[in-house]
């Protein structure tokens, strides 16, 4: 029978790919034409790859924190967004999505994982939980993923609403 830290699991693994009240990470960086992936919009601070790399780059940061005792804190703000508004390749794209979805998984795994006290310290931290670590990791991503999911509507790029003319964007 399972106890209620098998459903505080079941919720943190969930939690990570969230898409129950609202859109989720794959849908949001689906379909992003090349041309509009290094755009930005009207009023918008960061381009669609300035958001999915800062996602990708402090989502691997925490599990890294998390899984290693060797772990170098970054430089914030510059170690945790791209300089450029585009990607540098033609393949950067696909291959940070992957690697997004890649360390979901594995953030997924360490929830799941029965031997892992989620309320235990992280021996190399300072405080930290590994209970924290992962809502902060959703909490991240889902405030993220909605600045994306508007970028995407200031660009006239999201499926569920026409195209803006210019002299409306604000």
């Amino acid at each position: 029978m399972a106890g209620p830290i098998d459903a505080v699991r079941d919720h943190l693994q969930r939690a990570l790919e969230w898409k129950e009240a609202h859109v989720g990470f794959d849908k949001a960086v689906d379909g992003i034409p090349l041309d509009k992936r290094g755009a930005r919009a009207i009023g918008f601070d960061h381009s669609p790859w300035q958001l999915l790399e800062h996602l990708r780059i402090t989502q691997f940061d925490i599990l890294d924190f998390c899984r290693n005792s060797a772990y170098k804190e970054r430089a914030w703000p510059k170690d945790y967004w791209p300089p450029a508004p585009g990607p540098p390749s033609p393949s950067a794209w696909k291959e940070s999505v992957a690697a997004f979805q890649r360390d979901r998984a594995a953030l997924q795994k360490l929830a799941e994982d029965p031997s892992l006290d989620l309320f235990a310290r992280i021996p190399h931290g300072s405080g930290q939980t590994y209970l924290r670590e992962l809502l902060l990791v959703a909490d991240h991503n889902a405030y993220h993923v909605g600045q994306l999911v508007l970028a995407r509507r200031g660009l006239s790029i999201w499926p569920d609403r026409p195209p803006t003319p210019s002299s409306e964007v604000s």
